[in-house]
């Protein structure tokens, strides 16, 4: 778990890029100005001992700036030193629920500002949140989460003597099943819940549910055990394609509890109900359906690894771009004109991000989940001085932002049995994340 005590070298902190929509649509960013530093910055701070980074996120955004949120995909993380010690800030992308607008002033922040991405770049203090800021512009901000869980530790199979479907969770598991509860309403404060009929699994989205005040939607379908293995196995996988299907169709966030034996079936199944990700396995050559440098999202080096128990998969989920109508009707036999809002195209990082996946151009992006290196906006660093990063939607090069980031994938279409979401990301958690 994170931790700040004085003995621990590598201070964690955690915060968000907090958006909600402009007046024409365009996200709008939360910068904070710290009266102590006179900077503008991303609401941030440090993780208290025993605190998940994400619960860190929110609770930091809600005290400096006043807005409750709802946790997208991770960023681009910031490292730099402080005092001289080393410090990372981990980054999300954050809708905005709610704001408390008497938050503010406080002893921290004496003003907010909500700006547009690009005057935000040229707003904040220090070059590492530019690399934030790209990383966040460079995909679709308005995403859904699929969350596929393991359930939490359960009593040994030796220790039970009844059937397996009743064997419930131990004293660890119980505890853990109360942090998930605190833990998943980071990424929405009112999921729908589906269970394996498995009492360990139903008791783990327990604690969930009694705060939510969701119910748990049992599918037998997602029950597995040892002593009676399912002779179905095809129509069984069928049954978890559809249920998996239906949650992304619903384009309402969904926990799914489940089994580790099956929790490689609900992974794939999300994979062929979605488009925008390479189709490889980490480290394979072979080809997907769509090629990896046209990818909005590349499955992390994790996808194939076990989850442990308490642990989840968060699939942050974009609706199908709609294809622009065509300027005018080509004639038969002609080669159909380009839509007439792509003819004249603006430059890369002023395009909407379905203009870049419809335009097929390669992503330069690295990896979710990198990391910045830049000047601390701390007390031991002066206003203005500036590092250099890379981030997921861009590289940061002597206090700016690398522009020729345009990324995209091939155009898609949806269809009977064809994709009926983008996958924005693919975000690994556990409780013992620090």
């Amino acid at each position: 778990m994170p931790n700040n005590k004085p003995g621990s070298r590598l201070i964690k902190a955690a915060g968000g890029v907090a958006w909600r929509p402009g007046p024409e649509g365009e996200p709008e960013i939360l910068l904070v100005h710290r009266r102590k530093y006179d900077d503008w910055s991303l609401p941030k701070g440090k993780t208290e001992p025993g605190e998940p980074l994400p619960v860190t996120a929110v609770r930091e955004v809600l005290e400096e700036g006043g807005a409750r949120l709802a946790l997208g995909r991770r960023l681009v993380s910031v490292r730099y030193n402080v005092g001289g010690r080393p410090k990372r800030v981990h980054y999300w992308a954050a809708r905005v629920l709610s704001v408390d607008e008497r938050a503010v002033p406080n002893s921290e922040v004496d003003e907010v500002a909500w700006l547009p991405v690009a005057r935000a770049v040229d707003k904040v203090s220090y070059a590492h949140d530019h690399g934030v800021l790209a990383d966040f512009a460079a995909r679709p901000a308005e995403t859904v989460p699929l969350i596929l869980l393991r359930h939490a530790t359960a009593v040994g199979k030796g220790n039970w003597k009844r059937a397996d479907a009743a064997r419930p969770l131990d004293d660890s598991g119980r505890y853990a099943a109360k942090a998930l509860a605190d833990l998943l309403t980071c990424f929405s404060p009112s999921p729908r819940l589906i269970s394996s009929t498995a009492v360990r699994c139903a008791d783990t989205l327990r604690p969930l549910s009694e705060f939510t005040g969701e119910q748990v939607r049992v599918e037998r379908s997602l029950y597995i055990h040892d002593e009676s293995p399912r002779t179905d196995a095809a129509d069984s996988g069928r049954d978890l394609a559809a249920l998996v299907r239906e949650a992304i169709a619903s384009r309402e966030p969904t926990v799914i509890c489940a089994h580790r034996e099956n929790l490689p079936v609900l992974q794939e199944a999300a994979l062929a109900a979605l488009a925008g990700h390479s189709g490889d396995r980490p480290g394979s050559d072979a080809a997907g359906d769509v090629a990896p440098h046209d990818a909005i999202a590349e499955l992390p080096r994790e996808w194939d690894e076990t989850l442990p128990t308490s642990g989840f998969w968060v699939l942050n989920v974009a609706p199908l771009p709609s294809a622009p109508a065509l300027a005018s009707e080509p004639e038969p036999g002609q080669t159909p004109p380009m839509p007439a809002d792509l003819v004249a195209e603006p430059p890369a990082a002023s395009r909407p991000w379905w203009r870049r996946l419809l335009g097929n151009r390669s992503a330069s992006a690295g990896p979710a989940g990198g990391e910045a290196v830049g000047g601390a906006p701390g007390a031991d660093q002066p206003r203005g001085e500036e590092g250099a990063g890379t981030g997921t939607g861009g590289a940061v090069r002597g206090g700016e932002p690398d522009r020729d980031d345009a990324s995209g994938a091939q155009p898609v279409h949806e269809g009977p049995g064809g994709p009926v979401g983008l996958l924005v990301s693919a975000d690994r958690y556990d409780l013992s994340e620090s």
